[in-house]
């Protein structure tokens, strides 16, 4: 691994570090609808830009002709539809929950492949489903599993259907490869009409604290924009995409101490447990076999 590539990729590790923090704090001014617009909005400035000087808009253009269709499924999924519910757990469960949950994704990911892109199923996934599940079950009853009393079922709900659409996300962009951040521009360009009606339907267009407003632009540059292309870059760079991947398990234990410090909130023991179960997981259904 190159030291230019391994110095991107923890910067994106320190931005992501910091969002679920931004996440709650700015949830207790704006709705998530009102954050994610914002935030979308700052995001497609940003790769617009970055579009423009790599010299890719005609290619962006090529791209909406030949698959409108694909492409606003694309931007339903993420980040229309994948966020939306996401802010929606974050501002109902305490925020190292719905992070915690929110990486599930990856397990999710691995069942969908075995449908939609050939994958066997293994007894790897069995495992990895089990821990990952395992930990899910610690975080909603937070750690009375033998009551099974779920705290907050419709949180919970919200936070791992997040995952689905993520994951399905990557499915349907594994299936038909494009150009990354020409794909990630037209995916942010087709939702902001989309969360533009859906701000007027709700009544949500009122005037919006300067606060929550650089809280938005914070996420839409550190969560979304600049976080996308350093990692992007990062893995241009790098001879092992797997090890510098793992680097992002690095987020999760930074995130709760910025959120125990700044947004006040106690870290509870079961929640790192279901942590660490869920991202055991996730590695363990990344181990190699070796002959």
């Amino acid at each position: 691994m190159s030291r230019t590539s391994l110095i991107l990729a923890l910067s994106v590790v320190l931005m992501w570090s910091t969002v679920a923090t931004a996440f709650k704090l700015t949830l207790s001014i704006i709705s998530p609808l009102q954050m994610l617009w914002i935030a979308v909005t700052t995001t497609f400035v940003i790769l617009s830009v970055a579009t423009i000087a790599q010299r890719k808009l005609p290619l962006a253009r090529q791209y909406l002709q030949e698959s409108p269709g694909y492409f606003l499924l694309l931007a339903l999924l993420n980040p229309t539809l994948y966020y939306l519910i996401l802010f929606a757990a974050y501002d109902m469960l305490p925020a190292q929950q719905a992070q915690a949950l929110n990486y599930t994704w990856a397990v999710v990911l691995s069942i969908l492949a075995v449908p939609f892109l050939g994958q066997k199923f293994t007894l790897k996934n069995v495992i990895s489903i089990l821990l990952a599940y395992g930990g899910v079950l610690v975080i909603a009853t937070r750690g009375d599993l033998l009551a099974l009393e779920f705290r907050n079922p419709l949180g919970v709900t919200l936070g791992l259907g997040s995952s689905v659409f993520f994951a399905s996300y990557w499915i349907l962009n594994t299936r038909k490869p494009r150009d990354a951040v020409v794909s990630l521009l037209l995916c942010f360009g087709l939702s902001l009409p989309i969360l533009s009606v859906l701000l007027l339907l709700q009544g949500e267009v009122t005037l919006i604290p300067w606060q929550a407003v650089a809280g938005g632009i914070y996420i839409g540059t550190f969560e979304m924009g600049f976080a996308f292309l350093l990692w992007m870059q990062a893995m241009r760079m790098t001879d092992n995409t797997a090890q510098l991947s793992n680097l992002v398990y690095l987020s999760p234990p930074l995130s709760l101490i910025l959120l125990a410090t700044v947004a006040n909130e106690p870290i509870m023991i079961s929640t790192v447990i279901g942590l660490v179960l869920i991202i055991g997981g996730v590695l363990f259904q990344q181990l190699k076999h070796k002959r």
